[in-house]
């Protein structure tokens, strides 16, 4: 056996867990890479306790992991060694680390009779395969795979004849930034720094990006050459097609939403439909409300704005009246109704005064100091302790969750907690860190004024109309497409579990934390305290957790919110429930759904996880009832 060491270095390798409930952790190993075997231990390599090692005849492939979701560690780079029946997925902390390690490794098992025809260039995470949506961890590869071509490791070029001409130089590299255009953006709220590497923002003006090494936060320069690091959502793009820094438009808004936001006599709004087909993609739309709509009506207006055929493109809301972008259209009929009911008068916006949620207090912060907490009035308790407003460092709000002791996995949460803290969406609550250092371990998150959204819907019934309630589900789905997208399952998603605003917007709480459940109760069907009116028959049978199983939990939650907040199969035990939903028993249609809303549920309900809509699938089909205009 040759022992001779080719390649050692400490790499990041995801466990391996066999059991159902075991969270997924990352874990520091040293790798040691010899022409016979590659080996990973725990500890450095003057003091090493051997944890694992694959023996190199036996490795049918090794491969760059393509990813396009979120990873979940310090190490950026992922690799895959596939042998056996098994797959190591490790993380290496640059390029150049993995480029080598898969060219080398691809060396050693050139000569091997079991190398695979297919492989899976995506990662198996939460029981399934990201690049095919296969559930089944052996399934055959979705993509050729040859050894010498992808990716990596290629063959080497063949010696040129002596006649050949001589190859010319090497171009030489462009300089960093040498002569390309520096992106500007231009901020749209006021960011105060927290550390002492970030940079302030000031709402109108304008930075250029230096870094983009994290989605959250970029590096930046503003107009006086000071650096420092800018929450990368308070920012937009600073071109002249870039509509994301007028006030008066919204990217995501569907036609109920505007006209909950049309309330004064002339406000006006503009937003891009959100019911994109091939033969409209795209569409504006300017909506403006009045009272004197002309021939005695009053009301609120909808106009499309229409793009010539002609090159180069015009647009217009009036066919008299052409201009060569958008804010010119909006800014003529400022002052002209030229076509219109009347002018456009008074701009508003659903874009808050407050500014949005950031991931984490600053750029790598997730440890907070608990001395920097002033906690105030008792929220609620919950399955892991008590929640409290708070405030940090004296100035913002949050919510404080102290963990009771013994009730969670703490340092497997502790891990994800990092992961979790990268999940940034408006239709999320945000984590903003965590405290670890002493014990009860607290969870700091965004405050929510108006509590859980089960409450709400009690506290309120009969006072929210149709719509209102609709868009509340519209708000889940759009939170959950997000956590859908990035690979992340909530797995106990329920109107108990979601939050709302001061604005009554609805946001998704307390994803993925079911994971760390200590309570037998909980985590097992039989007992009271597992959520079984809210799951779909293959977690209750076999604990088979999916992004179509929180589909499922959607459909529930829905059903939650057009019911005002009743309990689903209220007068069932969860034993009884089991029975009924095998036997293709359904909540009823509440009386506030229409038919397409009950059909939406249902569609969640299908009792094959493959015959459920993905969340894009069901947010598209929401739009579309929204945007009906006979829909309730």
């Amino acid at each position: 056996m040759n022992t001779t060491t080719i390649l050692q270095e400490i790499l990041i390798k995801r466990s391996q867990q066999k059991k159902r409930t075991s969270p997924l952790n990352y874990k520091e190993r040293l790798f040691v890479l010899t022409k016979s075997m590659l080996t990973y231990y725990e500890g450095r390599a003057e003091k090493k306790y051997r944890k694992g090692s694959v023996d190199i005849s036996r490795i049918k492939c090794v491969e760059v992991v393509k990813s396009d979701g979120i990873i979940p560690c310090q190490n950026k780079y992922p690799f895959q060694v596939v042998y056996d029946a098994n797959t190591l997925y490790i993380f290496a902390p640059s390029a150049q680390s993995r480029d080598q390690w898969v060219r080398n490794l691809k060396e050693e098992i050139k000569n091997n009779s079991n190398i695979m025809v297919k492989y899976h260039p995506k990662f198996w995470t939460e029981g399934i395969y990201q690049c095919c949506r296969q559930t089944e961890k052996l399934a055959p590869g979705c993509e050729k795979y040859n050894l010498f071509e992808n990716n990596v490791m290629r063959l080497p070029s063949p010696m040129p004849e002596k006649s050949a001409r001589r190859p010319p130089p090497p171009v030489p590299p462009v300089e960093e930034n040498g002569n390309e255009e520096e992106e500007m953006v231009v901020a749209m709220y006021d960011f105060e720094p927290t550390e002492h590497h970030d940079l302030r923002l000031e709402k109108g003006e304008e930075y250029t990006v230096i870094e983009k090494n994290d989605i959250h936060w970029w590096k930046a320069r503003d107009k006086y050459g000071k650096q420092g690091y800018i929450p990368s959502n308070y920012v937009t793009g600073k071109k002249s097609n870039n509509l994301d820094q007028y006030e008066w438009y919204s990217r995501n808004l569907n036609r109920s939403k505007a006209e909950q936001l049309l309330r004064n006599e002339a406000y006006f709004g503009m937003c891009k439909s959100q019911n994109e087909d091939s033969s409209q993609p795209g569409l504006y739309t300017v909506s403006l409300y009045t009272k004197f709509g002309g021939e005695g009506s009053s009301g609120i207006r909808h106009y499309h704005i229409k793009e010539t055929v002609t090159s180069p493109k015009q647009y217009y809301l009036a066919e008299k009246h052409l201009f060569n972008s958008i804010p010119e259209i909006i800014e003529y009929h400022k002052h002209n109704a030229a076509g219109l009911v009347t002018r456009l008068r008074y701009p508003v916006t659903p874009k808050k005064t407050t500014a949005p949620t950031t991931a984490g207090f600053s750029y790598e912060k997730w440890e907070i100091n608990p001395s920097e907490l002033t906690f105030m009035r008792e929220l609620g308790s919950g399955l892991f302790g008590v929640v409290r407003l708070g405030k940090w460092r004296a100035q913002y709000k949050v919510a404080i969750k102290a963990i009771r002791e013994g009730a969670m996995y703490e340092e497997d949460f502790i891990e994800e907690a990092k992961v979790m803290m990268k999940l940034t969406h408006p239709k999320l609550v945000q984590l903003y860190g965590v405290c670890t250092q002493q014990r009860p371990i607290y969870i700091v998150t965004e405050f929510m004024e108006h509590g859980c959204l089960l409450n709400y819907l009690r506290q309120k019934r009969g006072v929210l109309s149709k719509d209102v309630l609709l868009t509340m589900c519209q708000d889940v789905c759009e939170g959950m497409e997000y956590l859908e997208r990035n690979s992340f399952i909530h797995r106990d998603l329920a109107a108990r579990n979601c939050l709302v605003s001061d604005s009554g917007v609805v946001k998704v709480s307390d994803f993925g934390m079911t994971r760390y459940v200590l309570d037998d109760q909980y985590t097992s069907s039989s007992g009271a305290k597992f959520p079984v009116k809210w799951c779909p028959p293959e977690v209750f049978n076999y604990s088979r957790f999916s992004s179509k199983s929180d589909v499922w939990s959607f459909g529930v939650l829905m059903w939650e919110v057009f019911t005002e907040g009743k309990m689903p199969f209220e007068k069932s035990s969860n034993y009884e429930v089991v029975t009924m939903v095998s036997q293709g028993h359904r909540l009823y249609r509440p009386k506030l759904a229409c038919k397409q809303v009950y059909e939406t549920m249902m569609m969640c309900w299908q009792e094959k996880p493959e015959g459920r809509p993905t969340f894009e699938d069901l947010l598209h089909k929401i739009i579309d009832i929204a945007e009906g205009e006979d829909a309730f």
